[in-house]
């Protein structure tokens, strides 16, 4: 075996976003592409000889083959061993526990997230650090500057290791460790949450049902609800990862968990359903003909952590994406701890939960965590409302309607326009901020504006600073409607709308979402010019 020096030459596509590289895989199979995009980031991490890689996937098609390449060139950038998870599966929560809990120097996550897969669908690579959370802003722009002068890759030339099978073989002077993928992160999960009351509710004649949409979350939830919680068997459906998520879409909402919200909506609905995305890190929680928004599952589980024996002692603080409703920050003012508000992307949160200033976090876009590791967390947040249901002894749906009467509902609704022309998309963004001196002072029906800004965000713990975050018009009367280009994507732009609004008497919270927010949301079009930009008559996904 020898190390080889091939030459190459720069792509001038590989700026990460929110959540790393993201491409097509027809894109990432190009030749040096992928080899280009992770030297680039050996090269700016510059590890020291002999360190430590947790590697693995959602199981995503061309996840096998990256991990191949990517091994054989750790071992030829001096990386002294690589922790992969078996059959090359590793869920991003569990990724981030296990550089945790054997204080790896990092790791890579290959995965698109909740996006499509199959060989003409996405792919994706994000590199995590020594925290287990994803690379902050200054180390993704500095391999996106390396990744445009790159010149040449390291590579080792030796056969494909196999993943299949427990246990440690040498590739050249590396070893590479093949794990458990679930055991661990398993074992967490149970140091957390009261099992024996859960298993309790499982007896008892509750009934629940989990939706792995066939991607990594599988074995997880079939290990854990199946076996150590002692559901019935097939509690978990669609549990085997496959290349392509079984032509579905691995997005767990409204739109693309139809099965589940089917199930859950019918006749002889559960108790209880949950589901979770491409690489685990997402989550929806649904009662009995009832929707959890996750804006609100994030406040809920905020006001109930107390019930789970791994947040017995209370909350030093909450986390919310600048995008997710108020409902937390009612929650954190009631508890006297401090609630944050962040750009969108979860490496937000990391250096708040480093100092300990914050202990649950989450996003509206179905991602909801805690300390324990340093990424969103799926099956986290379902065992979480487990826990709770089997401590208060009510329906989902009870649950949600005492918080409301408590603390008032916050009324949410976030409008997805995907795949637009880029060029539109900007357009409609540019047209927006040229507007805002205009508009403060304005009145449209009952709402009028008090002021517009581009959200920017200074990091208490460090004093950096992200600008250019999400454009937000806000009323009077607390209400607002943020615009933001999302980060997640890989064909054209996605355009989100958040639209927002408070109602704090309880016989005035019954009422539909989008019936609630109708007038906020012909205000976001009056003001943006949607239809007129983009031709679209509709959202693609209302959430």
């Amino acid at each position: 075996m020898s190390v080889r020096n091939v030459a190459t030459t720069p792509f001038n596509d590989q700026k990460p976003g929110t959540s790393g590289l993201r491409k097509k895989v027809p894109v990432f199979r190009q030749p040096h592409y992928l080899e280009n995009f992770i030297q680039s980031i050996f090269d700016t991490l510059a590890a020291p000889s002999g360190s430590t890689l947790a590697l693995g996937g959602d199981g995503r098609f061309y996840n096998r083959e990256a991990i191949q390449i990517i091994l054989k060139m750790a071992a030829a950038n001096g990386f002294g061993k690589v922790m992969v998870g078996r059959g090359g599966i590793l869920s991003t929560p569990a990724a981030s526990h296990v550089i945790r809990k054997y204080g790896l120097y990092g790791g890579l996550v290959l995965s698109a997230s909740h996006n499509p897969g199959g060989p003409e669908g996405d792919f994706g690579i994000k590199y995590n650090i020594g925290n287990g959370g994803p690379a902050p802003e200054k180390v993704t722009e500095a391999v996106f500057a390396r990744s445009k002068e790159i010149t040449q890759y390291r590579l080792l030339e030796a056969a494909d290791v196999s993943l299949d099978a427990l246990g440690e073989t040498k590739l050249g002077d590396m070893t590479v460790q093949v794990i458990d993928p679930v055991a661990d992160y398993a074992d967490l999960m149970e140091s957390l949450f009261d099992f024996a009351a859960i298993r309790e509710l499982l007896k008892s004649g509750f009934r629940m049902r989990f939706d792995a949409m066939h991607a990594v979350t599988g074995p997880y939830a079939r290990e854990i609800f199946e076996r150590r919680l002692g559901a019935p068997a097939g509690t978990v459906a669609n549990g085997e990862p496959l290349p392509d998520f079984g032509g579905g879409h691995p997005d767990p909402n409204l739109t693309y968990a139809h099965d589940l919200v089917e199930e859950l909506f019918g006749p002889d609905a559960p108790d209880f359903g949950a589901a979770s995305d491409g690489d685990g890190d997402r989550n929806m929680v649904l009662g009995k003909r009832f929707f959890v928004n996750p804006s609100d599952s994030l406040a809920l589980i905020a006001a109930n952590a107390t019930l789970a024996p791994g947040y017995a002692a209370g909350l030093a603080g909450i986390a919310r994406s600048m995008p997710t409703s108020a409902a937390a920050d009612r929650v954190a003012a009631k508890l006297g701890i401090p609630c944050f508000e962040t750009p969108t992307g979860w490496k937000f949160f990391g250096n708040l939960m480093d100092a300990g200033q914050v202990t649950v976090c989450g996003e509206e876009s179905f991602g909801t965590s805690s300390s324990h590791v340093r990424e969103k967390d799926g099956l986290w947040a379902v065992l979480f409302w487990l826990n709770i249901l089997a401590k208060r002894k009510q329906p989902v749906e009870d649950i949600v309607l005492a918080h409301w009467a408590e603390y008032g509902r916050n009324f949410y609704s976030r409008h997805d326009y995907e795949a637009l022309p880029t060029e539109a998309a900007n357009g409609l963004m540019q047209h927006l901020k040229d507007s805002f001196p205009a508009l403060p002072g304005k009145t449209f029906g009952r709402y009028t504006v008090k002021a517009c800004d581009d959200f920017a965000y200074t990091d208490p713990i460090d004093g950096s600073v992200s600008r250019n975050q999400g454009l937000r018009v806000l009323f009077e009367d607390g209400s607002r409607i943020v615009f933001r280009l999302s980060g997640t994507g890989t064909e054209g732009a996605t355009l989100r709308v958040y639209l927002e609004s408070f109602e704090p008497d309880p016989a005035r919270q019954g009422v539909d979402a989008q019936e609630a927010l109708g007038e906020l949301i012909a205000i976001a079009g009056e003001l943006s010019q949607l239809k007129a930009r983009t031709g679209r008559e509709a959202p693609t996904v209302i959430t």
